[in-house]
């Protein structure tokens, strides 16, 4: 099914996420001499996007695909992953991840981002009317008008590597 114009933005941030989880996953193994590096993307990613992010999906999106009964239970395993993610991204910010756990953790965002764009969001555009999506893409707007809007720069260290 296409994406609805009004879930569009958070779709466009999955995609930039999913692209530092593609990376890291072909950068394996990593070097312990370079998990500084890939921590500090980890952390800027999270300050700069996916916090103003997870706030504006669990206000603008969570709270009306609840008013579903058939959603609840998604958006509680959702809303249960996102506090996980957050001590991740802690963890990257105060640079005490391994190299087992920056992939463990970008292995679950990825699982992560397609429950929300393969579950949630096709179903939202099944259960709700033109308006309420409308009602929803506004409420994004607004919510998201202080994210980031560009990938963060790959360094040296966390560029895409070709698969070997």
């Amino acid at each position: 099914m296409l994406r609805d114009k009004n879930l569009i933005p958070l779709s466009h941030q999955h995609q930039r996420a999913l692209a530092l989880c593609v990376r890291i996953d072909r950068a394996q193994p990593i070097a312990d001499i370079d998990i500084e590096a890939w921590q500090a993307e980890v952390a800027q990613l999270f300050e700069q996007e996916i916090k103003i992010h997870f706030a504006a999906e669990e206000d603008e999106i969570f709270l009306p695909a609840r008013e579903f009964h058939e959603l609840e239970t998604l958006v509680d395993e959702l809303i249960a992953e996102h506090r996980s993610l957050r001590e991740s991204f802690r963890q990257a910010e105060s640079r005490s991840m391994s190299a087992e756990s920056l992939l463990a953790f970008a292995q679950q965002l990825s699982a992560h981002i397609r429950k929300e764009e393969r579950r949630l969001f096709e179903r939202i555009q099944q259960l709700m009317n033109a308006d309420e999506l409308e009602a929803l893409g506004v409420g994004l707007e607004s919510a998201l008008r202080n994210a980031g809007t560009s990938c963060a720069m790959p360094n040296k260290t966390t560029k895409l590597r070709p698969r070997s």
